[in-house]
């Protein structure tokens, strides 16, 4: 897919949603692009009426539009109908496996649109397409990182190369936690302000264990190990601990880190030897868990100890 469009060839392709499409004509237009998940019903336009007329968006045709088209004049419907090729179209789908008018056929093939059909009802179609569209158009980003599911949530774990972000996952799913994705992370933007990870498909289950090489997760831990996508509720950057930085000790100011416009929770964990990052990480999603609940254990702490410090009477010394 090439930006936030996709390919008629790919649209026919589809396996996973049941669009059941065939290629009637216009062979050379596969390479057409739709760029909206919006369908259009080009009823008005089959009257000669093209000003709303959107060609970016597939163009479906039901049994109205092609009895409209078989019961009007020729001459009528051969003008309106170039004046709709005359668009750069992205493709029309037929539904209810009817047959179009030769004359559309024709123009379709010389124009190099292709015309698609499916045996579908046209409202059927309209829910299935739709729904494929606005998956595959959303706004998307690869990332080299580690997502894992961990207790509900969507821990995006980070960090440069070498550092330890697979082992932590292992740890992770031996705990009983699920691999999402390892070293690349394929995120999408859902609207209004969601993100979802998921693994690229030739990657997916696998992970690399420096001195082991590829594993696979599925294999090893069975189907409970694993998940195929996940909502991003945190993202986890891995550090390498330096003696001069000052790090976090309280938490109570929280950092956010921003992902293709959206905010989501950002933590920063030190690694040196002898810390488990495994149970660190686990700790942090239950914190982040209890966050979402309304409790924010850090500010309560900060809380009862300035409640302490204002009751206590102003020269009071401890003995």
């Amino acid at each position: 897919m090439d930006g936030f469009s996709l390919s008629i060839r790919e649209l026919l392709k589809d396996n996973e949603y049941g669009l059941s499409l065939t290629l009637l004509t216009g062979r050379e237009g596969l390479s057409n692009r739709v760029t909206s998940s919006r369908i259009q019903k080009p009823g008005l336009a089959l009257a000669g009426y093209t000003q709303h007329l959107h060609p970016d968006r597939l163009q479906v045709l039901g049994n109205t539009e092609i009895s409209y088209l078989q019961h009007i004049d020729s001459r009528i419907a051969a003008e309106n109908i170039a004046a709709i090729c005359d668009f750069p179209i992205s493709s029309f789908v037929v539904t209810k496996g009817l047959r179009p008018p030769q004359l559309l056929l024709d123009l379709a093939e010389a124009r190099h649109i292709p015309v698609l059909a499916t045996s579908h009802q046209s409202s059927t179609f309209i829910s299935l397409i739709t729904k494929y569209l606005e998956e595959q158009l959303l706004p998307t980003v690869n990332m080299h990182a580690v997502l894992m599911d961990v207790l509900g949530v969507g821990v995006l774990i980070t960090g440069k190369s070498g550092i330890g972000k697979s082992e932590c996952a292992l740890d992770l799913v031996i705990r009983g936690h699920r691999l999402v994705a390892d070293d690349v992370v394929f995120i999408k933007k859902k609207m209004p302000a969601v993100l979802i990870g998921q693994a690229e498909e030739s990657l997916q289950y696998l992970m690399e264990i420096r001195g082991l090489g590829i594993i696979n997760i599925k294999d090893l831990y069975g189907v409970s190990a694993i998940r195929d996508k996940k909502i991003i509720d945190i993202q986890l950057e891995l550090m390498e601990w330096d003696e001069l930085h000052e790090y976090d000790r309280l938490g109570v100011d929280d950092r956010t880190v921003t992902i293709m416009g959206i905010e989501i929770p950002h933590i920063v964990i030190p690694v040196r030897p002898g810390r488990n990052l495994g149970s660190i990480i686990e700790v942090a999603a239950r914190n982040n868990l209890l966050k979402g609940m309304g409790y924010h254990s850090a500010r309560d702490f900060q809380e009862r100890l300035l409640a302490r410090i204002e009751s206590r009477p102003l020269g009071d010394e401890v003995e």
